[in-house]
């Protein structure tokens, strides 16, 4: 039981460790993702360290300061996205239909062959906007009945899990589809005309993870992700980007991304509506992301029924409020943050 409770401390330690080395390398980057599994387990070996490990030793007492530590840091880290942290977005108060947005976020998985559950899930939903990944020609297919109600697509099916489906109720223009880091990983660029002829700027992502079988390094992902935060900060007119970002909440890339985008997360204050994986509850994280500039406020955000995929869709509904700008505070850089911004766009 000693050996178990010092192993287990010391993996602990060592994970929480290996995620503050900002290094590209998936052996770092991967630890970022299970923050609060590590929290739990954390609670758990503190209790075994007082009340299992009866030996009397400066060690134990260094181990149990440590692993205090552990909790103290990654709660801390957490906490931002439960109820007790601010919201970054406020509460949309009176209902403007004219000037909301609903989107759909659905990462299908592509061997998933229940399409029928999606169309489900969309009409139970019934989104303004649908954007689907991983979807390839079968997936197209599959979904084509949908341009009868979305008249507005920008479609980019692909067989290596990066395909794009993106359906609107509401007016696209200047749609395009560009490959900003990688030749075969795209994202959609396009403008989205609200009922009441408001211009917002719409980025649909998903960039590659930083997992040995995909990419070894997270550094196309957070220079995608980097690469649009600066499209995002140019442009004036209001922002949406969403997508599989590949990247939790927390991450010190995120929260680079939110600084030099100057967008806001609105599950900061709210909860983790974690999104993969859909098959494991004890090993899920919020992958699946909807970032918004200042402009908008929240009429909703929840996580939707699974349709055989390995992530949950995420659903969103916001309304554009021109004196939003003035009551919500987005992140600013640091001088070391626009230098850390700049290398991994490099």
């Amino acid at each position: 039981m000693h050996l178990f409770i010092t192993i287990l401390t010391i993996l602990l330690l060592s994970f929480t460790l290996l995620s503050l080395i900002k290094h590209d390398y998936w052996t770092f980057r991967i630890f970022d993702y299970p923050r609060l599994q590590k929290l739990v387990l954390s609670v758990v070996c503190l209790f075994l360290l007082i009340f299992f490990d009866d030996r009397q030793t400066i060690y134990q007492l260094i181990f149990i300061g440590l692993i205090s530590l552990n909790i103290l840091y990654l709660f801390i880290q957490i906490v931002p996205f439960t109820p007790l942290g601010k919201k970054q977005i406020l509460r949309a108060v009176t209902d403007l239909p004219d000037q909301s947005i609903s989107i759909m976020i659905a990462n299908v998985y592509q061997d998933n062959t229940n399409s029928g559950g999606c169309l489900r899930e969309i009409r139970k939903n019934n989104p303004d906007i649908i954007l689907m990944l991983e979807t390839n020609q079968r997936w197209d297919n599959d979904t084509k009945e949908l341009e009868k109600e979305f008249p507005f697509q920008v479609k980019v099916p692909l067989e290596n899990t990066y395909g794009m489906l993106l359906y609107s109720k509401l007016e696209l223009t200047d749609s395009a589809v560009y490959y900003l880091v990688e030749k075969d990983i795209p994202s959609i660029h396009t403008a989205v005309i609200l009922k009441n002829g408001t211009r917002i700027q719409l980025y649909a992502l998903h960039p590659t993870p930083p997992v040995p079988n995909e990419n070894p390094r997270s550094t196309e992902r957070d220079k995608e992700l980097l690469l649009t935060a600066d499209l995002a900060k140019e442009i004036q007119d209001p922002v949406i980007v969403i997508g599989d970002m590949n990247d939790v909440a927390w991450s010190y890339t995120t929260e680079l991304f939110l600084k030099m985008s100057g967008l806001l997360d609105p599950r900061r204050g709210r909860g983790f509506y974690n999104s993969f994986h859909a098959h494991y509850p004890i090993m899920r994280f919020p992958l699946d992301h909807a970032f918004i500039s200042t402009d908008f406020k929240l009429k909703q955000i929840k996580r939707l029924s699974n349709f055989d995929s390995d992530h949950f869709p995420i659903y969103i509904n916001l309304q554009y409020e021109a004196r939003a700008g003035s009551q919500q505070e987005s992140m600013e850089p640091d001088a070391e943050d626009i230098a850390a911004a700049e290398e991994k766009k490099l």
